[in-house]
């Protein structure tokens, strides 16, 4: 079963559309997760810990920090990229489409932008 985490930089208003399109979809906010001002490394931890995909918009230091969290032996359920300038009703459509019709194995150790460009 696929269960996702937003990053703190994340728009909020994907993960309300989401659950909205999807009310059994699994998303916990970064508010929810306690995420703000945590740095990306530890992101990375909590959401291996919790065994959910991250989902963020920093497609600038968190590639980056998600190789180092896999060099240093350590798995990840996976993250994905969304652009902050995607429609969000797109990125909410991806989303869904992905929970429902992919096994969480598929993007275990992988950093994927969704929806793909």
């Amino acid at each position: 079963m696929i269960r996702f985490v937003a990053d703190a930089d994340f728009n909020h208003a994907i993960v309300k559309g989401c659950r909205r399109q999807e009310p059994t979809l699994d998303f916990l906010s970064a508010n929810e997760a306690k995420l703000e001002g945590v740095p990306d490394p530890d992101v990375l931890a909590f959401a291996a810990e919790q065994n959910r995909i991250l989902v963020t918009h920093d497609r600038q230091t968190m590639p980056h920090h998600f190789g180092e969290f896999l060099i240093s032996g350590r798995s990840s359920p996976g993250v994905f990229l969304v652009s902050q300038y995607a429609p969000i009703g797109e990125v909410i459509d991806a989303l869904v489409l992905i929970w429902a019709a992919s096994d969480a194995g598929e993007w275990k150790n992988r950093v994927v932008n969704v929806p793909e460009s």
